[in-house]
């Protein structure tokens, strides 16, 4: 998805990230207690990028915000988008819990299709005043690879500042694709923080076994 070595700053950013991901599509083996050890890296931008970092259109894509999603068509594109890196937060909550925030009137949620097939999405937060959270982006596993992740991350960003926020910011963690932060920083966001943290392994959860699947 990048094209640059792991773990480089910008030379102007003296944050230094340090941690180990795996490699893709290879899911973390959770130590005998049944927890995971995930580290968890903070990313913001604070003006937008030059335009020679916007990528060219690519052909057969469409982009439409979803002004009143469901909640069993969010769960499909969380669940299938997220279940190669583990993203488990969403799955947990209610249909309710989950209902409340995705329409939410300051919550943007963005579809990406590929010749009519859904392929990823993007949600913009902006429920916190002049800032912009990127809080999920990503392809479903069949589209990875094809160059859509840079194309899609580079009209997300072009999209959250266009409310003029002060800053876009994101997170990242061990879980997630290997070549995430690298991405990341490509588009212009800069390390600035970050924490370790252990979690009970998602997968043991009913919540994976197909509480909610759509």
């Amino acid at each position: 998805m990048a094209h640059l070595p792991g773990g480089r700053t910008p030379a102007n950013n003296p944050f230094t990230v340090n941690e180990t991901r795996r490699p893709f599509a290879t899911a973390p083996a959770p130590a005998p207690d049944g927890t995971l050890v995930v580290t968890i890296t903070y990313l913001e931008m604070l003006k937008p990028p030059p335009a020679a970092r916007r990528r060219a259109r690519l052909e057969k894509l469409a982009i439409f915000r979803v002004r009143h999603p469901t909640v069993p068509f969010y769960r499909y594109l969380y669940n299938n988008v997220g279940e190669p890196w583990l993203w488990y937060e969403r799955r947990a909550l209610s249909d309710d819990e989950l209902a409340a925030i995705i329409t939410d009137n300051q919550v943007h949620l963005y579809v990406l299709y590929r010749d009519g097939a859904p392929a990823g999405f993007v949600e913009l937060d902006r429920r916190v005043a002049n800032e912009v959270e990127l809080a999920y982006f990503g392809l479903l596993p069949q589209y990875i690879g094809q160059g859509l992740g840079p194309w899609l991350l580079g009209w997300a960003v072009e999209t959250a500042w266009r409310s003029q926020p002060s800053r876009i910011w994101v997170n990242t963690c061990t879980l997630d694709h290997p070549k995430a932060i690298i991405v990341y920083q490509c588009a212009g966001f800069s390390p600035y923080r970050q924490k370790t943290r252990t979690i009970r392994d998602p997968r043991a959860e009913p919540s994976w076994q197909g509480q909610h699947a759509p």
